[in-house]
Order: structure tokens, then sequence, then C-alpha cells
């Protein structure tokens, strides 16, 4: 099992986060609500990527889907051991020594304890919004119908096409995709068997990809938004997303 090297490269992004750190279920978690009146029976789970929630970029593109007007919750998917923020960008870090500390399988039961505890706080509607690696759990939660909405970031650690043959057969909970020209991960054959096994109305709970031409894996969360034609992929990335919620959420 391993990442690409778009997986721990990119840009800081920087700004002050808005959130704060809790403890939910005993998971360490960044949590960030809109400003106004929202739903409070709607949650979004973000499950981030390697860098989990101590490096800035994440909780700052959770803190703009709460200005969209969705509470946000990121939970630690590493028990505090994410790949440093040292390391972004930097070829001779151990990613796969440290992937092997932290299998995908493993952040199961600390998401399940993190929507337990809102279930009893009156949740009834959870999406997840997984990024690279988070994508893997959010999948592993739809076959169990665990989610009532799932959208993924470039996902990694999909096994296609058995991935998305089981996602048709098990899940419930409407589909969305943002992917990208280049992508080792979810490549471009990827992205057309979860377009022939999913669209065209197969998956009747719904099923919608965008695709942003000339972007690299991790884009949406890690990309260099100096760059003109970056900034306007991941602005256009953030909106679909946003749409697909409005649409089933």
């Amino acid at each position: 099992m391993s990442l690409c090297e778009s997986c721990i490269a990119g840009v800081r992004h920087e700004g002050t986060p808005e959130g704060e750190i809790k403890e939910i279920g005993g998971i360490r978690s960044y949590v960030t609500t809109p400003k106004g009146d929202y739903a409070k029976d709607k949650v979004l789970l973000f499950l981030p990527d390697v860098f989990g929630i101590d490096l800035d970029n994440g909780k700052l593109l959770a803190d703009t889907f709460a200005e969209a007007g969705y509470p946000v919750i990121v939970p630690d998917l590493f028990k505090g051991d994410p790949i440093p923020s040292d390391a972004l960008g930097s070829p001779s870090f151990d990613f796969m020594a440290w992937l092997g500390k932290h299998q995908p399988a493993e952040t199961i039961p600390m998401i399940e304890s993190v929507i337990a505890v809102l279930k009893a706080q009156g949740v009834t509607k959870i999406a997840a919004l997984g990024f690279c690696y988070g994508a893997r759990p959010a999948f592993d939660l739809a076959f169990e119908n665990k989610l009532d909405i799932v959208l993924v970031n470039h996902p990694s650690l999909l096994k296609v096409p058995e991935d998305l043959e089981t996602y048709l057969a098990k899940s419930k909970a409407p589909l969305f995709i943002n992917s990208c020209e280049t992508d080792q991960q979810y490549p471009i054959e990827s992205q057309a068997k979860g377009d022939e096994i999913l669209g065209g109305g197969k998956f009747a709970p719904g099923y919608e990809r965008a695709y942003w031409p000339g972007m690299v894996h991790g884009f949406t969360i890690r990309g260099d938004a100096s760059k003109p034609e970056v900034k306007e992929a991941m602005d256009g990335a953030f909106k679909a997303a946003v749409a697909f919620l409005k649409k089933y959420y």
C-alpha cells in the first residue's frame, strides 16, 4: 500500500483558524461553526489528509465550509501523530514507515466514536468530506451506511473497480468526487471507471464528478493559491462540493 509523492507535496496556506480544538468521543477534533443560524441536526465530518489537524491548511478550509453554513468537525485520525508540518514537500520523509503506523482501517472506530456522540446530541444527518487519505474511511463508512452523503477530493487508497462496485451495491449515500488531471492514486482511468459504474443514473441516490484539468493530486487542500489557475480550480472545487451538499443534504 503506498501513496504518491503528491500526497505530501504542496504549499502551506496562510491565515488564522477560527475554530477550536475539542474532545469529541475521546477524539481530539477541530470544530468550526457558521457565525449565523444553521441547522443543528446536520454535521459535516471533514476527514483530513495525512497532515491531519496540525497543518493549518485543513482547518482553514474547514472554516470555509463553515462559512457556507455547515458545522464542521475535523477529527484527529492520527492520535497526535500526523505527518509533521515541516515534512510538507520533503522528499526525505519516510512516508511508508509513517503509513505503516496509521492504516486507514484503524481510523474507523475513532470516526464512529465521534458519530455516536453527535447522534446522542441530536444530529440526524452526517456528511463526510474526505481528502486524499480521508477518502478511504469515508468509503468504508458509506459501505455500512453510517453516512448520509459522501464527498471526496482526489481520493487515495481506493481499489478500482472493486470499491466503486461495492459502493454501488451497498451504499445509499450520494457520492461526489473532485478529481484532477495528474493523480497517481485516482488516475484518469479510474475516474472513467467510476463514471462507468456509478454514472448515467446507475447509482440511484446520486453521483457526480468534477474534473480539474492541469491540477495535481492534493490541489484542493495544498494547492499554491498564488497561481491564478490553481486558485481558480481550488475555488471551483469548493463551490462544486457546496453545490452538491445543497442538492443532496
